[in-house]
């Protein structure tokens, strides 16, 4: 799930930016959306070249505190990541890379603030004030900002939005200057800039990487690559493309390897004329089979009961529809769905719906292809104990085994022999590693037999524990 600080849309209230509610709030949305069924976060954590974090390089986000640049007394990222991983929760740091300001006054940002010593960096583009992606140092400069976060917190993944160079309009984007000074032989400029976008992401993957290796990195573009009038692999479409109208080629992100995922932004019905969810699904699923990439799919949460969107919408299987679709498609791996303060709105009831359909067992979080291969966790021991009947869960001692993030538990209705099947129906209960070991199973729970692996930050599991019965609950 999405959560945006942006315009204070999910987190923090604005009528609530004190440090106490502000907690309390995140912490309260955090047992929320556990109880629904998701299993990660995706916090905006630099919505506006403005940080959620003691950044050396960029003010304090004004979205803390109603005020850019006043120090909120507290590090919300670091209690942002702690919170989330004590609920067994992943945690993905969100960046909008280019984005300076929602207003086009230089002047109304903070004193020192890097957009106004380098006013040369800046384009002030449909009201709003933008870094130029084609200028070497601005991309060094946000990469650096970024950078600070993924070395300094113990984040899950890295994630980059939609914006890149903005939604167009009927004016020119003011680059031409850029392009002269820094065109780098380019003679057309939409190539020039479809290569500065796959430059920062291509920078931005090996700095991660090379950082936090076992963090995952990715981007949530506009849902449309191309439509296929324009391009013989497009989709069928008819629709604004991203490849021409921001300059992001994400089919290339994901044949090169560039990004972890891709996880387009799908905020459209099943039946669509001009972008229908049914033709733009496996379009993308076709595009990442076979690849490293793995496909997630960007669900509106916001729609579904919208009083301004049309009929489709207000009917509340259709999002259920969507993940039903997507199990057809074995290439989509998951969803992420914008944002927080529609998920816990749920107007028609759009998402527990979903939730009851489709998530009736926890499920992992998606391990990389590129660690695949890397050494799981050791497995963990299971005991019973007593009074009142329960699972005793013991790490393994091994010094070299990594650390589990979670407990995965499983339940078998007869004795599954010495090597239990660890298989996602069997799946009965995601434990948090950070602070829980000890497991009551209810009295209507499945059973009676029961193992348990280790699971690690980045979704590597263990063999599974021994079997245990436990004869009386």
């Amino acid at each position: 799930m999405w959560i945006t600080s942006l315009g204070n849309i999910d987190w923090p209230r604005r009528h609530r930016l004190d440090a106490e509610h502000a907690r309390a709030d995140f912490t309260e949305l955090l047992d929320e959306v556990r109880a629904i069924g998701f299993n990660a976060v995706f916090v905006q954590v630099r919505p506006t070249a403005d940080a959620f974090w003691p950044s050396p390089f960029e003010p304090w986000s004004q979205w803390l505190t109603g005020t850019q640049g006043r120090d909120p007394g507290w590090d919300p990222l670091e209690f942002m990541v702690r919170a989330a991983h004590e609920r067994g929760l992943a945690f993905h740091a969100w960046f909008n890379p280019f984005r300076v300001a929602i207003h086009p006054d230089p002047s109304r940002l903070v004193p020192g603030h890097p957009a106004r010593r380098n006013p040369h960096w800046t384009v002030v583009y449909r009201g709003e004030i933008y870094y130029n992606p084609g200028i070497p140092a601005v991309r060094a400069f946000v990469q650096q900002a970024v950078m600070d976060a993924v070395l300094r917190y113990d984040i899950d993944g890295v994630h980059i939005d939609d914006y890149f160079y903005p939604y167009p309009d009927r004016t020119e984007f003011d680059d031409a200057a850029a392009f002269a000074a820094h065109g780098r032989r380019f003679t057309d400029r939409a190539a020039w800039r479809r290569d500065n976008v796959n430059v920062m992401v291509r920078q931005l993957r090996d700095l991660v990487r090379a950082a936090r290796p076992e963090a995952v990195y990715g981007v949530s573009p506009f849902g449309v690559w191309r439509n296929q009038a324009t391009d013989p692999g497009g989709s069928r479409t008819q629709a604004l493309q991203s490849y021409d109208a921001q300059y992001c080629d994400t089919r290339a992100w994901i044949r090169n390897g560039w990004v972890d995922y891709i996880a387009p932004q799908l905020y459209w019905w099943i039946g669509f004329t001009i972008a229908d969810y049914a033709v733009l699904a496996p379009w993308w699923a076709e595009q990442t089979a076979g690849t490293d990439t793995l496909l997630w799919i960007g669900q509106s949460a916001s729609r579904p009961g919208a009083p301004d969107r049309p009929r489709p919408w207000q009917d509340p299987a259709e999002l259920s529809r969507h993940l039903a679709l997507n199990a057809t498609l074995p290439a989509i791996g998951g969803d992420l769905f914008f944002s927080a303060r529609s998920v816990q709105l749920d107007r028609i009831g759009a998402i527990r719906q979903l939730a009851r359909a489709h998530w009736q067992h926890p499920a992992l979080v998606p391990l990389p292809p590129r660690l695949a291969a890397t050494a799981p966790p050791a497995p963990p021991t299971l005991t019973p104990c007593a009074d009142p009947p329960g699972l005793t869960i013991t790490p393994s001692p091994r010094p070299d085994s990594p650390r589990p993030f979670q407990y995965a538990l499983y339940h078998y209705g007869t004795d599954p022999g010495p090597e239990p099947p660890a298989d996602a129906a069997r799946l009965s209960t995601l434990l948090p590693a950070h602070h829980l070991d000890r497991f009551h199973p209810p009295a209507t729970a499945p059973g009676p037999w029961y193992a348990v692996t280790a699971v690690d930050r980045a979704g590597r599991e263990s063999p599974a524990s021994a079997p245990v019965r436990l004869s009386s609950r």
